[in-house]
């Protein structure tokens, strides 16, 4: 690794920085650990995403040999999860819970933080869910793969759009690393690093542009939409609040993907 450019180095290891915080997955020993670098390595956040889509399609493609589609779609689901330790399903569940059962913004913010899963999170996790194998298994066997490659990066850009625009709502916080402020440039990157599977599944034709424009525009407004309730009830964001920016856009994207290639 010594042989890279220094400048190249440092991204390689703002990367990895991000997949070690997203996910459970083992990086090298030579990326080493600072600090700082956590305040950065959210621009990398989509790329982390390809890599989850990666998993999940991998265990789809050889779940689907053997398997009916709804059963490969849960496997696939379950291995994604895995990957990423739930992380970003516990936040959805938490901000089910906050936002259901919390009247004031601290009191919002109190119940975010309680690590129990109350009714609200239990349901609105349960029903997500379900939705998301449900709408992955109805699409054709041959659009399923695409459509992760897609959504996942796209959700966690999604994600990023907070952090790029809004304010941090806690004082401290698992996400408050992160939570520094994102340079356009950084997120720049981050844009990049989510158009570019989307315009090779498109050259590819393995999706239309159609359902990739319904799917990126569906999970924008999911995005912008719950963005709006984080700033009315919070006056910003928490890491809460981006898993739960990720996992509905993730889905409404799968929505708007399965009405494209329907119609």
């Amino acid at each position: 690794m010594q042989r890279l450019p220094a400048a190249a180095l440092h991204q390689c290891r703002l990367f990895f920085t991000a997949l070690q915080f997203f996910t459970r997955l083992p990086i090298p020993r030579w990326v080493g650990f600072e600090a700082d670098w956590l305040h950065h390595a959210s621009r990398y956040f989509p790329l982390v995403g390809v890599v989850v889509a990666a998993i999940a399609g991998a265990v789809y493609a050889a779940a689907a040999w053997l398997w009916p589609a709804p059963v490969a779609v849960l496997l696939s689901s379950a291995a994604a999860i895995y990957a990423t330790g739930a992380f970003h399903e516990d936040g959805f569940a938490d901000m089910c819970d906050g936002f259901g059962g919390g009247l004031t913004r601290e009191r919002v913010l109190e119940i975010m933080k309680d690590s129990r899963i109350g009714a609200y999170g239990a349901i609105g996790i349960g029903c997500l869910l379900a939705l998301k194998c449900l709408v992955l298994a109805m699409l054709p066997p041959g659009a399923v793969v695409a459509a992760l490659f897609l959504a996942h990066p796209f959700s966690r850009l999604a994600a990023t759009a907070l952090i790029w625009r809004l304010d941090y709502a806690r004082d401290e916080g698992k996400a408050k690393p992160l939570a520094q402020e994102m340079t356009t440039p950084e997120f720049a990157i981050a844009a990049l690093c989510a158009a570019a599977p989307a315009l090779l599944l498109g050259l590819g034709g393995q999706l239309s542009w159609t359902a990739i424009g319904a799917g990126a525009i569906g999970a924008a407004g999911a995005a912008f939409w719950l963005a709006r309730k984080c700033v009315r009830r919070l006056g910003g964001y928490t890491g809460d609040c981006l898993g739960a920016v990720q996992q509905v856009s993730e889905v409404v994207l799968y929505l708007a993907v399965l009405a494209a290639v329907r119609a």
